[in-house]
């Protein structure tokens, strides 16, 4: 059963739509703290003030370790509750644990960047579409302001206690070129038959990984990594980039013949580099300046945290000027139609 210390947290998180229990209060303190102050950290630091980045970075640490108490709260109150009391909550508390895995990973991404544009807050919504409660408050100190209401979802019929960390990308992500169980498609059988061919995530995110490695999140399960989300703040001269440095690297490095006499899926996995990508309209580049992409291996039943990866990721674009971003898909690529479709 839940512990009197988690019936207390539960009560101090549901509280009244414009009165917070305590450590309702506490997350909201931390996160308006570390979001005015965050230019006293980064790499490297905006302010020579190293007693400043030691203090932020302590509440930063303190901020995690309060969103992962309720996070587990979630857990365990999906597998420890009776169900009328389950399906009265989980609705709030599942809103809460989204929108706290995107604010964590937003802290974690703000001490690891050098912000030099002021963190812009969405336009003022009308006052019938602000939410109460922590979530809304929480929602309107994110960068996206108001605009993630575009990517409501109801909650899931059928709760999970699944527990997600969404973090920036490491340098060890990098290293392993994120070839995460489930997202690759490529088997370590075919994998060993083709030791040179490109396993699908770094044939998906081998040019952000390379050319923008600072706007890219990872989700993760008991697992292990379990999704990703990529971005590129100035689409238009990352495409450059990709297709004049970084396309003509990777086709010399898998030349059209690697995959012959191999499975279907490894040919199609070294031709990918082979077709010439598509144009963006220019239209489309003045109108939504950034690139986004976004996906989760097929266990990632939650929605709920496809959001989070979004609005995370929408998050640290915006707090570095970008007003709109837009993603490139495929017509005949039913899985990633189906994911952008569901997340809205």
């Amino acid at each position: 059963p839940l512990t009197l210390e988690e019936v207390r947290m539960l009560v101090e998180l549901f509280y009244l739509p414009y009165q917070h229990g305590a450590l309702a209060q506490e997350l909201l303190e931390h996160f308006r703290w570390l979001r005015a102050n965050s230019l006293s950290v980064g790499v490297p630091p905006t302010a020579p003030d190293a007693c400043g980045g030691r203090r932020w970075r302590g509440r930063a640490q303190s901020f995690q370790l309060l969103c992962a108490r309720a996070c587990r709260l979630h857990s365990r109150l999906v597998s420890a509750a009776g169900r009328a009391l389950l399906y009265d909550l989980h609705p709030y508390l599942w809103d809460i644990r989204n929108m706290l895995l995107a604010a964590c990973a937003f802290v974690l991404w703000l001490g690891c960047q050098s912000i030099t544009a002021p963190i812009l807050l969405g336009r003022d919504a009308e006052p019938w579409a602000r939410r109460g409660g922590l979530f809304g408050e929480l929602q309107a100190l994110l960068p996206v302001g108001n605009s993630c209401d575009l990517f409501y979802h109801p909650p899931p019929l059928f709760p999970s206690s699944q527990l997600y960390l969404l973090r920036p990308l490491l340098p060890l992500d990098k290293v392993g070129a994120l070839a995460w169980r489930g997202c690759s498609e490529v088997s370590q059988g075919l994998q060993a038959q083709l030791s040179r061919a490109p396993a699908l995530p770094g044939r998906l995110l081998g040019s952000f990984l390379s050319l923008s490695p600072e706007y890219t999140f990872v989700l993760e399960d008991e697992g292990g990594p379990c999704g990703y989300a990529a971005g590129a703040l100035h689409a238009e001269g990352f495409l450059q980039q990709r297709d004049s440095s970084w396309l003509p690297a990777i086709r010399h490095k898998y030349p059209p013949d690697l995959g012959t006499g191999g499975p279907a899926l490894g040919q199609e996995a070294v031709l990918f580099f082979h077709t010439e990508p598509l144009a963006v309209p220019q239209p489309v580049l003045r109108r939504f300046p950034s690139l986004v992409q976004l996906g989760t291996a097929p266990r990632v039943l939650d929605v709920g945290a496809s959001r989070s990866l979004a609005l995370c990721l929408l998050s640290a674009l915006r707090a570095n000027g970008s007003r709109g971003v837009f993603c490139q898909v495929s017509d005949t690529d039913r899985q990633q139609l189906s994911f952008y479709s569901k997340l809205g």
